[in-house]
């Protein structure tokens, strides 16, 4: 069933992505790197077109050594992964609507716009020195970000769909001047990479096993994302884009969270630029600097990715 579903679905999108552009046409590219990897584990077979968008199939690409099949859980997870990522690269592709929300000196500019629904989105654009590799290095390592961003008591891997996805439990912690409090998150995070860009998504999902935690409010992300492109002209340097998707569910007033939000960005690229300038080996502790509220990636994570 399932790779009849693939090969319809890749059908009804060819027309559309001859039209493509920009961000989402690259996402796309990656999207089908990652189908030709499962046709090579054997999971689905590609149409023959595929070869005219850039999706490299078996004869393109280099010979996996005894693949591990996917199983159908770990396959909805990525599906759900992809589908975050590609919604969330509408809403950043989309330009009508985005004002000015922050500007800082260190060339960090949050914008933001309503959506339908009246949920209040914001994207951040900024320049990092390092390189995409490096940032996603850092961001992937989901189990680890509580050492170096204080706004999070601790992340934990619950599922792993492959190296590209993965469905993660996350509490934000008590810190001074959190606005929001303390929340709860159930997400799904997923990557992909084209060329010089790397995307982080992410969304919240279910698992009848892991319910709503006693004590905490169950917020819900996405879908968000994580864009990371090398600068051109800039060896070394990279392109960071954020977009923050957030639910913070419970009684709070939007007025506050609409403050809160886009702060828990700025504090969070801070706390980025911060991690990054250790190196990749160094050894970090939690800097206990003050923090409005919990900040993520992507992919979920391709965390996204969160």
């Amino acid at each position: 069933m399932l790779p009849a579903v693939v090969k319809l679905c890749c059908g009804i999108s060819y027309p559309h992505l001859r039209t493509m552009a920009g961000l989402q046409r690259r996402a796309i590219a990656a999207i089908g790197q990652e189908l030709a990897h499962m046709q090579r584990n054997g999971q689905t077979q590609l149409p023959a077109w595929t070869s005219h968008v850039g999706w490299q199939t078996e004869s393109s690409r280099r010979e996996v050594v005894n693949p591990v099949p996917l199983k159908e859980e770990e396959l909805l997870y990525i599906r759900r992964g992809h589908e975050a990522l590609t919604k969330a690269l509408d809403i950043v592709e989309d330009k009508n609507g985005w004002k000015t929300e922050l500007t800082e000196e260190n060339g960090d500019v949050i914008y933001s716009k309503v959506l339908s629904g009246d949920r209040k989105v914001f994207r951040l654009e900024t320049v990092l020195d390092a390189t995409p590799e490096e940032i996603h290095h850092i961001l992937w390592k989901v189990e680890e970000m509580h050492q170096w961003n204080p706004s999070i008591k601790n992340i934990k891997v619950l599922k792993q769909a492959g190296p590209e996805t993965m469905v993660t439990h996350e509490v934000s912690a008590e810190t001074a001047g959190n606005l929001i409090g303390q929340r709860d998150f159930l997400s799904v995070r997923h990557f992909s990479r084209q060329e010089s860009c790397i995307y982080l998504g992410g969304a919240a999902t279910h698992l009848e096993s892991f319910p709503p935690q006693k004590g905490f409010v169950r917020a819900e992300d996405g879908p968000t994302c994580i864009v990371i492109e090398a600068l051109a002209d800039d060896t070394g340097r990279s392109h960071f884009t954020w977009l923050l998707n957030m639910d913070v569910k419970g009684w709070l007033p939007k007025s506050i969270v609409n403050q809160a939000l886009p702060r828990a960005q700025v504090d969070f690229t801070r706390c980025l630029r911060r991690r990054l300038a250790e190196g990749p080996t160094q050894r970090h502790t939690n800097h206990h600097a003050p923090s409005v509220s919990r900040a993520r990636q992507p992919p979920h994570t391709l965390s996204d990715t969160h």
